[in-house]
C-alpha cells in the first residue's frame, strides 16, 4: 500500500469500533455482516492493496469492490482509518443527505470504485476490470468481496465462468463465509457445500482460510502484480458473523438490528480488548 503498511490487528479493532458506533448512531443495520469482514478489510487496506489515500483515483491502483454492499459501514471505516477521508465524518453514516449511505456508494466517497447493494453484480464487474487490465497491459489487480448468501445469485457463477475462461489471474474473489444470511443459515436457505469444489469445477484456484487469521489472509491475498495468466483465485474466508462481540456472534438477529445504548457500551468494551 502506497501509504505504508500498518498494524492490521489495530486496524481491525478500529473498524469494529467504528461500525458499532455508526450503526448505533444512525440506527442502521447489518452490524453482524460488517463485523465478520473487518479482518479481511484490515488486511487488504493494511498492506495488500496498492492504493494511495492521497490519490484515490490513481490509474494504476488496485481495484477493490465491496460486492456485499450492505456491510458498507466496515468499508467506510477502513477508508477513513487509512486516510481517504476524515474519520469524524463517519458520524454522518445513514443520516438524511449524508454521502455515507447505508449500502456502499461511490458518489463523493474517496476510494470507492463502485456503488453496491444489489447483490450479485460485483464479481461480474471485477472480472470485466481484470479483463480490461489484461487487454491494456496493466498490472493492477481486482479484488471482490462477496457474501456467502450472495453466491445464491446466478450472476456470480456466470462471472466465474467468464473469469476462468479468460484465465484472469489478476482477479481475486473473497467470500465472507460466515454461514448466515438475512433470515437464517446458508445451509437451510440454499446449501452451498461442497462450496470449494464448486469453485474448482468452474476453473478457479481455491484457498480456504480462517477469515480472522491475519497471517493466513495476508499470505493468501498477496497475489503478485502482473502474475502470469493462469486462473483467478477464490478465497473462502471462514468467518463468524458478529465477530468480536460475544452476544452478536453467530446470531442472525444482528443482520438487521442496531445496538442499543447498553449494548453499544458492552460491545465497545469487548472489541477494545
Amino acid at each position: 500500500m502506497t501509504a505504508g503498511a500498518v498494524s492490521t490487528a489495530g486496524l481491525a479493532r478500529a473498524i469494529r469500533a467504528h461500525v458499532l458506533r455508526m450503526t448505533h448512531t444512525g440506527r442502521s443495520s447489518h452490524v453482524g455482516s460488517a463485523l465478520s469482514c473487518a479482518d479481511i478489510l484490515a488486511v487488504l487496506y493494511g498492506g495488500v492493496l496498492e492504493v494511495d489515500p492521497g490519490r484515490p483515483d490513481r490509474p494504476d491502483r488496485d481495484r477493490f469492490l465491496m460486492s456485499k454492499g450492505h456491510a458498507g459501514s466496515a468499508l467506510y471505516a477502513a477508508l477513513a482509518e487509512r486516510g481517504f477521508f476524515d474519520p469524524a465524518l463517519l458520524g454522518q453514516h445513514y443520516r438524511n443527505g449524508s454521502f455515507l449511505s447505508g449500502h456502499v456508494s461511490h458518489v463523493g466517497v474517496p476510494g470507492v470504485d463502485l456503488s453496491t447493494g444489489s447483490l450479485g453484480h460485483g464479481l461480474s464487474i471485477g472480472a470485466g476490470l481484470a479483463w480490461r487490465a489484461r487487454q491494456t497491459g496493466q498490472a493492477w489487480r481486482a479484488y471482490v468481496l462477496l457474501g456467502d448468501g450472495e453466491c445464491d445469485e446466478g450472476s456470480v457463477w456466470e462471472a466465474a465462468m467468464f473469469a476462468a475462461h479468460h484465465r484472469l489471474s489478476a482477479l481475486v474473489a473473497i467470500v465472507d463465509y460466515n454461514k448466515l444470511q438475512s433470515l437464517g443459515s446458508t445451509e437451510e436457505t440454499i446449501a452451498l457445500e461442497p462450496f470449494a469444489d464448486k469453485w474448482r469445477a468452474f476453473g478457479w484456484r481455491v484457498s480456504e482460510v480462517d477469515g480472522h487469521d491475519h497471517r493466513q489472509l495476508s499470505q493468501t491475498l498477496a497475489v503478485p502484480r502482473g502474475a502470469p495468466p493462469d486462473r483467478p483465485l477464490c478465497v473462502l474466508a471462514h468467518t463468524v458473523k458478529g465477530k468480536g462481540v460475544s452476544f452478536m456472534e453467530n446470531q442472525v438477529l444482528w443482520h438487521y438490528r442496531p445496538p442499543s445504548d447498553e449494548e453499544l457500551a458492552g460491545a465497545l468494551a469487548e472489541v477494545a480488548r
